[in-house]
C-alpha cells in the first residue's frame, strides 16, 4: 500500500491476449537516480521480462486437441482408411 508518495510504472502491453491485458511494473525510486539508468533501459527491461514470463508460462500448443475440428478431420479420415481397406481385403 502506498501512503503519501508518488510511484513511476511501467505499464507494458501482454504479447499474449488470451489472458492479460497488461503488465505493470513499479519501479524502485533509487534506480534512476543512483544508478544512471535511463528510461529507455527501464522500458527495454520491462518488454524483456513481460515477453520471458509470456513465454515461459504459457502451455505448448498441440496439433490435435480434442475439440478442434483437425482432430476430429484427422479421426473420420482415419476411420473411413480402416473401413474401406477391411471392405477391400473381404
Amino acid at each position: 500500500m502506498v501512503k503519501g508518495t508518488s510511484r513511476r510504472v511501467i505499464v507494458v502491453d501482454s504479447p499474449d491476449t488470451d489472458l492479460f491485458e497488461q503488465a505493470i511494473f513499479i519501479v524502485r525510486n533509487d534506480v534512476l537516480s543512483d544508478r544512471g539508468v535511463t528510461a529507455q533501459m527501464l522500458v527495454d527491461e520491462a518488454c524483456r521480462v513481460a515477453r520471458s514470463c509470456a513465454r515461459t508460462h504459457t502451455p505448448p500448443r498441440r496439433l490435435f486437441r480434442g475439440n478442434t475440428p483437425m482432430f476430429w478431420g484427422a479421426l473420420g479420415a482415419g476411420a473411413t482408411a480402416v473401413v474401406w481397406l477391411i471392405s477391400a481385403l473381404v
